[in-house]
């Protein structure tokens, strides 16, 4: 049988930033308002001439520069978005296009904040069944085009970003499992219909992600029988960070092994994992060996986790 690992990560921030203070001049709000409720500081919005493509490409370009890989050795793209500007081709298709990748399967997943987690998971299926040997998985978003700036409840939360991850075939566990669900029930919660702007309810979301999020990353833990004391780091959605405290306080993980970006990039949806992943291993605070446990939630509803030894 062949296994999934993590062969290298590669990340994308747009250079302009929006400050909370940048925010008190298009909405009635302030910076201490939305650092105690989101513990956001700051945000990257994409340029005009960029977009959720142009974006992911500069960050798979890193993964594969680390990797020591050229677009020839990819089997498969994966990119996972929703926002991208076309509905067809796919992201993925125009990213392939933009790396001068060869003929292989390219399309797009879209689970909102949590089509990472889809992303990752299929890709591991791809490789487990021996039918791909290096997969590149991309989540991109440009949130700050579909947000609605005169709404002050929803467009302080998103920022924009890219984070890319280079799966390959291993004789040992990398990605140990992937566990995802949804819940159609409730998608009048958190929606962003075609050519309009993102809605949510924001207290329900708090509520449903913090009980799911810890659900389903207990049963990755069940799954491989490990415990959280096995967990050498969390690489959490970064949604908002009273999520993020609630949900490692319920798994008893102390917040010092949780990865957190949200201060600095806000919510970037589908790349906020593979972002936050690529920092903290160019920091060095994730090293080989390590086991991760990553976890995202989102519109759908969607959510889902996975327990990677990276």
């Amino acid at each position: 049988m062949k296994y999934a690992r993590i062969a290298a990560t590669g990340s994308y921030l747009p250079p302009k930033i929006m400050t909370n203070a940048d925010l008190e001049a298009i909405v009635e709000t302030n910076d201490a308002w939305i650092q105690q409720r989101t513990g956001i500081k700051q945000r990257h919005i994409v340029a005009a001439d960029d977009n959720v493509v142009s974006m992911a490409a500069k960050a798979a370009r890193k993964a594969l520069d680390t990797a020591e890989l050229k677009p020839q050795d990819i089997n498969m793209i994966i990119v996972a978005t929703c926002s991208s500007e076309h509905v067809f081709p796919s992201a993925a298709c125009m990213l392939q296009q933009a790396l001068g990748m060869p003929n292989c399967p390219a399309f797009d997943v879209q689970a909102a904040c949590s089509g990472f987690m889809y992303a990752l998971s299929i890709a591991t299926q791809f490789i487990a069944t021996q039918q791909c040997q290096r997969i590149l998985i991309v989540g991109s978003e440009a949130m700050s085009k579909v947000v609605d700036w005169t709404d002050r409840s929803s467009c302080i939360l998103f920022g924009d970003g890219a984070g890319a991850m280079i799966l390959e075939a291993s004789a040992t566990p990398g990605i140990f499992s992937t566990h995802l669900n949804s819940d159609g029930n409730f998608k009048d919660v958190l929606f962003l219909r075609n050519g309009e702007h993102v809605q949510m309810q924001g207290n329900t979301v708090f509520k449903m992600a913090v009980k799911w999020l810890s659900e389903v990353a207990t049963e990755a833990l069940v799954a491989n029988n490990m415990q959280a004391a096995d967990i050498d780091w969390v690489v959490p959605h970064q949604a908002n960070i009273r999520i993020i405290q609630s949900t490692v306080k319920l798994l008893n993980i102390p917040l010092e092994k949780v990865i957190v970006t949200v201060a600095e990039h806000a919510n970037t949806s589908a790349a906020s994992i593979p972002l936050a992943l690529d920092i903290a291993i160019r920091d060095g605070r994730i090293v080989r060996g390590q086991n991760l446990l990553f976890e995202a939630f989102g519109g759908g509803l969607t959510w889902g986790s996975a327990l990677v030894r990276y």
